[in-house]
């Protein structure tokens, strides 16, 4: 390298572990170098929390990861006793809420929001477009199979190319379909700077593994280190 050069970080992927339960499961997740924690809202999912819940929770969770309150088609009472609850740093909505609803709950709140959105084919990215400078993040999970009672969670993929090369003007992340064994090819395929994983940390629906959290993170690490430094020549 020349005395010209510099070497320059390449690839920084952030991780949210949804679905948290048990502050065991929080706790591998900070350990292992996720960027956020999730906790579902949602009583027909099998990893709701319930406001007690939550609130027995809340002091054994530990600092690190932002954590994130997943809601679907909520009202403001019920999100505001939950960002209470759990000291909320972010909340995720994950139901038919509009951009209107968006920056309602943000006002009403004072957290940015992760909007998520379902796709399944090139076209449907461009529902994002609606919630640019209104919400924070955009979420893109895939299209929930024919008669399925949960937005999101359900272990189904999409085709992770669609978002390969979009330079989108705002920040996104990808779930849907998510394990260890394909994180490194999820990044690849669709160019995601941050994947958000719940079911494929799981060993049954709702109950997940630290083990699996473990090996979910390791298989980003990888992917991090082995495209962390490139040489750039300084003019």
């Amino acid at each position: 390298m020349s005395a010209n050069a510099i070497e320059v970080s390449l690839v920084s992927i952030d991780i949210k572990i949804c679905g948290i339960h048990e502050a065991e499961h929080a706790k591998a997740a900070a350990a292992h170098g996720a960027a956020y924690v999730g906790f579902i809202f949602f009583a027909k999912s099998p990893r709701n929390l319930t406001l007690m819940e939550a609130m027995r929770l809340a002091p054994n969770l530990p600092s690190g990861p932002k954590r994130v309150g997943v809601f679907v088609n909520a009202d403001i009472p019920f999100i505001k006793a939950r960002v209470e609850a759990l000291t909320l740093d972010m909340i995720q909505l994950h139901g038919s809420e509009k951009p209107a609803d968006v920056a309602l709950i943000k006002a009403e709140t004072g957290l940015p929001v992760i909007k998520a959105l379902a796709v399944s084919e090139e076209s449907d990215i461009q529902k994002a477009d609606t919630y640019s400078g209104i919400a924070d993040m955009i979420l893109f999970d895939a299209k929930p199979p024919k008669g399925a009672v949960l937005p999101g969670g359900n272990a189904v993929s999409f085709p992770w190319g669609i978002l390969k090369g979009k330079n989108l003007p705002y920040p996104w992340l990808m779930a849907g379909g998510l394990t260890p064994e394909n994180a490194a090819a999820a990044i690849a395929a669709s160019g995601a700077t941050a994947l958000d994983v719940s079911s494929g940390v799981e060993t049954e629906p709702g109950k997940k593994s630290s083990e699996l959290i473990k090996a979910f993170l390791t298989a980003v690490k990888g992917v991090k280190e082995s495209t962390k430094l490139k040489t750039v020549e300084i003019p």
